[in-house]
């Protein structure tokens, strides 16, 4: 007799994401790099305090109409994978794939090797070791001079415990999200509230212009700087990632969205209010023995320093490197989803769709996204920061673009009251303002611009000559 074979069904993702842990996850993926070790960067490049608040309150507005723009994507494709999805129903598998391969260098493995980056220069503060200045090893010169030191391997050990801890099914690390996002809120709240009520700052600070690091137009300069302010902004799309682990993605999906992002918007504007408060723009720029000018990276050490004393300052060091931890979590937990969507639908590597029986995690994907970024760790920060900023704004701008063909194409297609609102106003404004900062920065930052372009056109070789023909 032919044996009869038994198919063993294949494991697949569970919708098992709240309101609350959606929300949770955007806000845990926003607030982190950008907010604790940009400003810094500003203070050199602007020199004006109220330039610096500007170019974070353009960049709020910038993100909530991109996360409006996504909100009525992400109700009418409520699966993993965000732009892939969006991109590949929009302009074709090609452009689908390319999001997705740009994501896993620059979507999420440089962001997490920046967030874990900022976390060892903010433990800096006990042992300057881990400071990244402080490398042991440089090769090379200048902004490209690789690192290697302390701080570089505390990082990569800190991506290698949310690694592991991700691969253990996708509620445990929402539990442990959760925490750590309610504690990231909690240490923020507290400082910026003990700050201005009983830190020894003035605000005096908001009118001493420092002297500028740049020697291009203000102008110029503020677009490139807003390029800085949305890798900071950068997670306020973190949700649809995981749409296929919601809820009622048509309700939740939207409301995480929009409460995530003005949330943390609410904070930023806080925080550097608070920065400033404490620290000169002056102040935040350090004095190297060979006379150049380098921004502080862990601004946020800085503040605590000046307003409470040495003291206090080692607590909120502490607890503002706890903070950057719940970052890393949330973008370890993220990117690996759009991989396996992408995979799932054959249009990359089958390795990445794989899902453990009992964990029900894309435990490939998990696992390679978590060495890249250990390798990425070794970058310098700067040039990491224009790299991520360049890739997301071309496909979050390619995204937002993909409304009109769809508004234009499919009779049936849900509409967000919010974006129907002097429609095309909010998607036409993200994309101009998108187009304006990529210009600048190809400009202002040409090897690393350059270098992003690069992951985008290698990205469609490997998509016409690998994936295409098995497909």
């Amino acid at each position: 007799m032919p044996s009869t074979r038994i198919q063993t069904p294949r494991a697949e993702l569970l919708r098992q994401l709240g309101y609350f842990s959606a929300t949770a996850l955007v806000i845990s993926n926003m607030v982190g790099t950008g907010i604790f070790a940009t400003t810094g960067f500003m203070a050199g490049d602007l020199g004006n305090a109220g330039l610096v608040l500007l170019c974070w309150g353009a960049g709020a507005l910038f993100a909530l109409a991109g996360a409006l723009s996504y909100s009525e994507l992400g109700i009418n494709f409520p699966s993993s994978g965000g732009e892939y999805v969006y991109l590949t129903h929009a302009y074709g598998p090609e452009w689908g794939f390319m999001t997705g391969w740009v994501s896993f260098f620059a979507g999420f493995s440089a962001p997490i090797a920046t967030a874990a980056l900022a976390f060892s220069d903010y433990l800096g503060y006990f042992d300057p070791r881990l400071k990244q200045a402080n490398a042991s090893v440089v090769i090379g010169s200048g902004t490209w001079g690789l690192r290697l030191g302390d701080g570089q391997l505390l990082a990569s050990g800190l991506i290698l415990i949310f690694t592991i801890l991700n691969c253990f099914g996708v509620a445990r690390v929402a539990k442990v999200q959760n925490a750590l996002t309610a504690t990231k809120l909690l240490v923020i709240i507290v400082f910026v509230v003990a700050g201005f009520s009983a830190g020894t700052g003035s605000w005096a600070h908001f009118s001493e212009p420092a002297a500028r690091t740049s020697t291009v137009s203000l102008p110029a300069q503020f677009v490139v700087s807003l390029l800085y302010v949305m890798v900071g902004y950068s997670g306020w799309n973190a949700a649809t990632y995981v749409a296929e682990e919601i809820r009622r993605p048509e309700r939740i999906l939207p409301a995480a969205l929009a409460t995530g992002t003005a949330i943390v918007a609410a904070l930023y504007l806080g925080l550097n209010l608070l920065f400033i408060y404490a620290t000169p723009l002056a102040g935040m720029l350090q004095t190297l023995p060979d006379g150049e000018r380098r921004p502080v990276i862990a601004v946020g050490s800085l503040a605590a320093s000046n307003l409470f004393g040495p003291g206090i300052a080692g607590l909120f060091s502490a607890l503002m490197a706890l903070s950057i931890v719940a970052t890393v979590s949330a973008e370890v937990t993220i990117g690996p989803r759009v991989y396996y969507a992408m995979a799932k639908n054959r249009a990359f590597f089958s390795t990445a769709a794989e899902v453990h029986p009992r964990w029900h995690t894309p435990i490939v994907a998990i696992l390679s996204q978590g060495l890249c970024a250990m390798v990425l760790t070794v970058t310098p920060f700067l040039e990491l920061l224009v790299y991520i900023g360049m890739s997301l704004t071309l496909f979050s701008v390619l995204s937002v673009g993909s409304l009109f063909v769809f508004r234009r194409t499919r009779p049936g297609w849900q509409r967000l009251r919010q974006v129907d609102f002097a429609w095309p106003l909010i998607p036409a404004a993200y994309i101009v303002v998108g187009l304006i900062m990529m210009g600048y920065g190809v400009f202002l930052h040409p090897v690393a611009s350059l270098t992003a372009f690069g992951t985008v056109a290698a990205g469609s070789l490997v998509y016409r000559f690998g994936v295409k023909p098995r497909t």
